[in-house]
């Protein structure tokens, strides 16, 4: 009967009332100041900082949108020194203001390795190891040894340079490689829309060299794509070893590369077929001389 009696009661509803009401209120002010706390719909775009340095994000007042840490630096010749190279997150990303923003930027000098020991091994092991060790090939140098494409010496500057030695990375490395007892040739490879970090690297695998490097849009370096080469591409030639190979490069941002080199594997195609159809003959010419004796 009291419970009863207790919901007839006009101060039961009033004090119910009260307690709806309270509870909207602290609802409404907890959900105001999650707003306030994160910055609800506050968003921000992150810029493109790449190649400024810090002192001019600091400058243009960017340290009061983003937490600005720098976490690594790494040598880079191709940039100047002290700039940024690498950010995170990517430009174009949407962050609430004071997110923390992580940048790499070029080192002021370049890291210590050691030399490496890369005598009496094969030119692609040398390569490889090179690669491990940041250290760019400048040029190979076919000398007369027996064994072809085995590492004779290794030089910095056209002089030797021993195993362990302390070595700055990105010192370019002369290497001198055996020519073998004949005068083996290679066959040049299909360059065609490689970067020039590529082109360089495919032509020291197939034992050759670059040579002089031709841009024809300007020293767009990021976006330079080999548009030609010298001997032409496709060429039927068979190479020396250790020859130079110019390129010509353009833009990927001026130039349908796609297109262009679908055109190139499409002759490579057609020389595939015209070299079967060659042996075949060949074959058949050999064939019919036997028989004819």
């Amino acid at each position: 009967m009291g419970f009863f009696y207790f919901l007839g009661r006009k101060k039961f509803y009033l004090h119910f009332l009260i307690a709806i009401v309270l509870a909207i209120v602290l609802l409404w002010a907890v959900l105001m100041s999650l707003d306030v706390f994160t910055r609800h719909g506050d968003v921000y775009i992150i810029p493109d900082f790449k190649g400024k340095t810090v002192q001019q994000l600091l400058t243009d007042n960017y340290d009061e949108f983003f937490d600005l840490q720098v976490i690594d630096s790494i040598y880079d010749r191709r940039n100047e020194k002290g700039t940024i190279i690498i950010q995170n997150p990517l430009p174009g990303a949407k962050v609430k203001q004071g997110r923390n923003v992580y940048l790499t930027i070029v080192a002021e000098t370049p890291e210590i390795v050691l030399m490496p020991n890369l005598k009496n091994l094969s030119l692609r092991q040398a390569l490889v190891t090179l690669e491990a060790s940041d250290l760019p090939v400048g040029r190979l140098n076919y000398v007369r040894y027996f064994a072809r494409n085995a590492v004779v010496d290794q030089l910095v500057n056209n002089e030797p340079i021993e195993p362990d030695t302390e070595i700055a990375k990105g010192t370019p490395i002369i290497l001198e490689i055996g020519r073998g007892r004949s005068e083996a040739k290679v066959p040049l490879p299909l360059l065609i829309a490689m970067t020039p970090a590529q082109s360089k690297r495919t032509l020291h695998f197939a034992s050759l060299n670059l040579g002089r490097e031709y841009y024809l849009d300007g020293n767009d370096q990021e976006h330079a794509r080999v548009y030609k080469t010298k001997p032409e591409a496709l060429t039927k030639d068979m190479l020396k070893l250790g020859q130079k190979v110019d390129v010509w490069y353009r833009s990927e941002e001026q130039f349908d590369f796609k297109a262009y080199l679908k055109q190139f594997k499409q002759d490579t195609v057609a020389i595939d077929m015209d070299m079967k159809q060659f042996r075949i003959e060949e074959s058949d010419t050999i064939v019919d001389l036997v028989e004819n004796e």
